[in-house]
């Protein structure tokens, strides 16, 4: 299954909670890059400078990297795709490697998830993602995800840091460029009959459960 959805609206906190669940792993596009610009691998170089700008990564190098990583025994019974594919072409792509079932299109109004993202803190060590914002509008409640002690990872302790790509500027410049590029990705997979519309009311012990029920729900209709 893959997540659709703008930067910042959850899709790699539902996918991490989600993943252990269902017994496969959470794929993030973003994680591999970031993962190989810390070791300051040959990719690591290469895509360094597109991330820091908060560019996308071509996607002839993105579907490689994508490829390899369905290669690995973990992904046998399933996996979660998190923020890939980002264009149509990457959709395009993906069809000739491997065949989707569901695709999650999760929703949240903009001006709430630049104060998501602005207020967003990540792991340096093991990538988990913690959240200082508590935001109330109407019937939507996103409570704060923050750790038990401030500063430190609860699953590993490793330190919490803002990405440099979280800032106000940034994330305006990112959604804006979402609508252009991946935005078509939603028309593209509901003509595939393949989309499932999700909207953002709760934290994620509201909408973990939520999305189980929906993809449950999904199967059984398949």
């Amino acid at each position: 299954m893959m997540f659709l959805g703008a930067p910042g609206v959850g899709k790699g906190t539902y996918a991490s909670r989600l993943g252990p669940k269902l017994g496969i792993p959470h794929i993030s596009t973003g994680d591999i890059f970031r993962e190989n610009v810390k070791n300051n691998t040959e990719l690591g170089k290469q895509v360094k400078p597109i991330l820091e700008r908060g560019g996308l990564v071509p996607d002839e190098m993105t579907l490689k990297i994508v490829e390899d990583r369905l290669k690995k025994d973990d992904c046998k019974n399933g996996f979660i795709f998190d923020g890939f594919p980002r264009t149509i072409p990457q959709a395009e792509g993906l069809e000739k490697i491997i065949k989707m079932d569901v695709v999650l299109n999760i929703v949240l109004p903009e001006d709430i998830l630049i104060k998501k993202i602005t207020s967003r803190r990540q792991c340096k060590s093991c990538g988990d993602i913690y959240n200082l914002a508590d935001i109330r509008r109407g019937s939507l409640h996103m409570p704060p995800m923050l750790p038990k002690n401030e500063g430190k990872c609860d699953k590993c302790g490793g330190e919490l840091y803002q990405r440099k790509d979280d800032n106000e500027q940034t994330v305006k410049e990112r959604l804006e460029e979402y609508k252009m590029k991946t935005q078509p990705l939603i028309d593209y997979y509901k003509k595939k009959n393949m989309l499932v519309d999700l909207e953002v009311v709760g934290g994620p012990e509201m909408m973990v459960p939520r999305i189980l029920e929906l993809l449950d729900k999904y199967k059984h209709k398949k």
